[in-house]
Parts: C-alpha cells; sequence; structure tokens
C-alpha cells in the first residue's frame, strides 16, 4: 500500500510555518478544517460550507486562495477532475485517483492499482514532475 501522508492538526501553526506559510487566523481555521479528519478530497465549495459551518467567516475567493497556497507550499495536492472541477488532496504522496461521476467524488486508487509505462520524453529542457492518472468510473447501467 502507498505511504499516506497524514496531517494531524496538532500543530497547524508549526505546520505552515514549516512550509513557509504565515500562520494567519484564516489559514489555521481552513487548515484545522481540512486536515481534522484524515486524508480527503475536497472541492474549494466542499470546504467554504464547512468552514461556514463552523463558524468561520471566510469568503469562497480566499478559500480557493488559500488552496492554491497550500497546494504551491506542497501541503495539498490538487487534482483536476475536468476543465470545470478541481479537488485538492490532504495525501500529497505519489498516487492516483477514481472519480466517480454520479456522485461528483474522487477516491484513491487503492496500493499500486496501476502503473505506467512507455512515458514519452520530456522535449528538451524539460523534465517530467509527475504523472496524474484519474479514473473515471459510475455504476453499471441496465440495458
Amino acid at each position: 500500500m502507498m505511504g499516506q501522508l497524514t496531517r494531524r492538526p496538532a500543530n497547524v501553526r508549526g505546520m505552515l510555518r514549516e512550509s513557509g506559510l504565515r500562520p494567519t487566523r484564516q489559514r489555521i481555521a481552513l487548515a484545522d478544517i481540512l486536515f481534522a479528519d484524515g486524508n480527503r478530497h475536497v472541492s474549494a465549495e466542499q470546504l467554504h460550507e464547512e468552514a461556514l459551518r463552523a463558524r468561520v467567516p471566510v469568503s469562497l475567493a480566499t478559500v480557493y486562495n488559500t488552496l492554491h497556497q497550500f497546494t504551491e507550499a506542497g501541503l495539498l495536492r490538487e487534482v483536476a477532475v475536468d476543465g470545470s472541477k478541481t479537488y485538492f488532496d490532504t495525501n500529497t504522496s505519489d498516487h492516483h485517483h477514481f472519480f466517480l461521476e454520479d456522485e461528483n467524488r474522487v477516491v484513491d486508487i487503492p496500493g499500486e492499482g496501476l502503473s505506467i509505462d512507455n512515458l514519452p520524453e520530456a522535449p528538451e529542457g524539460m523534465e517530467i514532475v509527475r504523472v496524474d492518472v484519474v479514473v473515471r468510473i459510475r455504476p453499471i447501467r441496465a440495458a
């Protein structure tokens, strides 16, 4: 099974500082919500709703900005499902995802469930940083 990078919110301030981010009140509140329950996949809209339920006064724009800052700092991994939908993964290890179309939900592909061979050579002066695979699935429909 792949390494699970589970972050605990016990020291959110330290986690933010170690990542080069200033631990503002809003970042701390959003990180507490994000990392409270182990590894998960969340959209900006979902996190915004959770923040409002937790009485954290934050705009959707601030949530988007914070998620992108966390991603740039290496605290989250961005999972683009298509051109219009992005999820953020608290598990930053190298792994792939299923996208459950009927549920608009992302889940990790378990273990070493996928191997990728014969990658093309990167253009001159470039290097391959990561390969992201999203396998779209849905229930089998009756004929």
